[in-house]
């Protein structure tokens, strides 16, 4: 069976500049800022949000843990606040919307900051970069938000950024993504 999390990783991978920029713009358990951080190396930089301190206080562990490259700055901060600390281009941004895994499922990310975020993610994003968007469609706000990120991306200017959705098509509450990528 295919495994999302492995496909999304592969679309990333040719758009990962050493001492590049990213932004996990949902930081969670940090998983993806450790992989994103192993990914730019020590020369590069990566910023993750999350508005849980649970959330910063989990990733910093992982991150020493694992012996990240000390490369990464952690924000408690709404990703919808993004241009007040990442001011650089982008060479990958990745956002996983929803709860955070083993927190409070009460809070997720909302439509209104998540639709921010990603016109600043795309306006911050370098030639040749990418963002995945992860979407949890299980709960009504994801439903929502998926929704209103599919509409968004359809209106993007093909010639300068290319927007996929990747779903599987037989389980409709199964997690989806989108890719895009910046020519």
């Amino acid at each position: 069976m295919i495994n999302l999390l492995e496909v999304e990783k592969n679309f990333l991978i040719p758009h990962i500049k050493k001492g590049g920029v990213a932004v996990d713009f949902t930081m969670g358990n940090g998983h993806d800022t450790l992989w994103l951080s192993e990914a730019v190396g020590e020369e590069g930089k990566v910023y993750a949000f999350d508005i849980q301190p649970q959330a910063l206080e989990s990733s910093r562990g992982l991150l020493e843990r694992e012996n990240a490259p000390k490369n990464y700055t952690l924000i408690l901060d709404s990703h919808s606040n993004v241009k007040n600390y990442v001011s650089e281009k982008i060479c990958i941004g990745m956002f996983n919307l929803g709860f955070l895994p083993g927190g409070d499922k009460s809070i997720t990310t909302k439509r209104d900051t998540t639709m921010i975020a990603i016109e600043a993610a795309i306006d911050l994003l370098d030639a040749d970069g990418a963002l995945l968007i992860a979407v949890y469609p299980g709960h009504e706000e994801g439903t929502i938000e998926g929704n209103l990120i599919d509409d968004f991306l359809a209106t993007l200017d093909r010639k300068q950024l290319c927007a996929c959705k990747f779903k599987i098509v037989n389980s409709p509450t199964s997690p989806f993504f989108f890719l895009v990528e910046k020519r």
